[in-house]
């Protein structure tokens, strides 16, 4: 891979903080389906954050949990079906659980994508995707930010495609989590709403790294986070942002 441009971070785009719809727009549709990622589009999102399982035949799949019971009729483990299996269950208003391809070629270019390894095995086969993808020509390396809880799918995943943003997920910010973060080659700290300030920025801020805020969605919330400077939030309702 050629050296990245990473145009979206530089710091005279990030002046404006970005708006970031969190598993499409999921406050209107079924989350991390095709219907929530169109809707995303069309509120004009800066960037579509989703998640992703690798399921038995091997194709990754765009859903948050181990298990489909909580967002279709169905019930299961993802790594234990087939594909042709997972798109008999309904996941609201008829959608269906779609493939990463599917999503892909949905956004087709329209927006920045932040892709979250969730399942086992992800890390690779994504990896060669997002390849894929950049050579179409419909893509470029700045477009995706790959994201997980996981460290050692970080890793992993930063080893093979090292070009490629990542950022790490923190629920709290722990001791050394800053060394740590940076030590694994990630660019972005995306840390939950509930312990966000002013020094938290300003420390991963002169750590050279931006901070994104997951998951806002009352407008007082909004309003009060956007105010410490941070550089983007995750919204189920991304146009209240």
């Amino acid at each position: 891979m050629s050296t990245p441009n990473y145009t979206w971070y530089n710091k005279e785009n990030m002046q404006n903080f970005y708006k970031i719809g969190h598993r499409g727009a999921a406050g209107y549709a079924p989350e991390n389906t095709l219907l929530s990622i169109k809707k995303a589009l069309e509120l004009k999102v800066d960037a579509i954050e989703f998640d992703i399982h690798r399921c038995q035949t091997g194709e990754l799949v765009v859903i948050h949990d181990e298990k489909v019971d909580r967002t279709t009729d169905g019930s299961g483990e993802i790594v234990r079906m087939s594909l042709e299996k997972i798109k008999t269950f309904d996941a609201g208003l008829g959608e269906k659980i779609p493939t990463l391809d599917e999503v892909l070629d949905l956004i087709d270019g329209k927006s920045k994508v932040n892709i979250e390894l969730k399942g086992k095995g992800t890390a690779k086969p994504l990896a060669d995707l997002i390849v894929k993808k950049i050579a179409s020509k419909k893509w470029e390396l700045s477009d995706f930010i790959v994201s997980s809880f996981d460290r050692p799918k970080l890793e992993q995943f930063h080893g093979l495609a090292p070009d490629i943003w990542t950022g790490i997920i923190y629920t709290r910010p722990r001791l050394f989590f800053l060394q740590k973060a940076k030590k694994i080659g990630v660019k972005s700290i995306h840390l939950s709403k509930k312990f966000v300030s002013r020094k938290i920025t300003e420390k991963i801020h002169l750590a050279g790294l931006k901070l994104f805020i997951y998951t806002v969605n009352e407008p007082d919330e909004i309003k009060k986070i956007r105010q410490l400077s941070v550089d983007g939030i995750f919204s189920n309702f991304p146009d209240r942002l």
